[in-house]
C-alpha cells in the first residue's frame, strides 16, 4: 500500500520543474545514465539510519534506470517509470521544496518524495529484482544489487 501522497510536494513548484524535463530525459538513454550516475546525494541516504527503510529500494530504482537506458529492461510502464525518474530528477536537484543545504531538514522532502514513489512502484520494482537476479552473471557492478558504488560519482572525461 502506498505512503502518504505528498501532496503539497507533489504541487511545489521544484517538482512541476523537474516533471517539465521527464520527458526529454525519457527520450535520451545518455541523460537518463549521466541522472542516475550522478547522485551523490545518495551519500546522505547511507550516512543516515533514517533512511535506511528506503536505501535498498532507491539503488533498485536506479539500476532499473541504468538498465532502461541501456535497453536492457523494458519491462515497466511509461507512466512508472517517468514517476521514478521524476522523483530521481527532484532528488538531485540542488534546489527543491526544502533546500537541501538546511541541515537535517534539507533531505526530508526528497525522501518523503522518494518513499512514496518506491511504494507507488514497488511491484514495478519487485519486477524488477527478480528479471535482475535471473541475468547471467556480469562483470558490469552496476547490474549487481548489493554494490555500493552508485554512492560515488563517475570519473568525469
Amino acid at each position: 500500500m502506498p505512503s502518504k501522497k505528498p501532496s503539497r510536494l507533489l504541487n511545489s513548484r521544484a517538482y512541476r520543474k523537474a516533471k517539465s524535463v521527464v520527458t526529454a530525459t525519457l527520450q535520451s538513454p545518455a541523460q537518463l545514465l549521466a541522472l542516475v550516475s550522478d547522485a551523490g546525494a545518495l551519500r546522505a541516504l547511507t550516512n543516515n539510519d533514517r533512511f535506511a527503510s528506503i536505501l535498498e529500494p532507491t539503488k533498485t530504482a536506479f539500476r532499473l534506470v541504468k538498465s532502461y537506458a541501456r535497453g536492457e529492461y523494458r519491462s515497466i510502464s511509461r507512466e512508472s517509470l517517468a514517476l521514478i525518474v521524476t522523483s530521481i530528477i527532484y532528488f538531485v536537484m540542488p534546489i527543491d521544496l526544502i533546500p537541501d543545504f538546511i541541515v537535517s531538514l534539507g533531505f526530508i522532502d526528497d525522501v518523503s518524495l522518494l518513499a512514496w514513489t518506491l511504494s507507488s512502484v514497488s511491484q514495478d520494482l519487485d519486477r524488477f529484482s527478480e528479471w535482475e537476479s535471473n541475468q547471467p552473471a556480469s562483470e558490469d557492478p552496476d547490474l549487481k544489487p548489493s554494490t555500493t558504488h552508485l554512492l560515488e560519482p563517475l570519473p568525469r572525461d
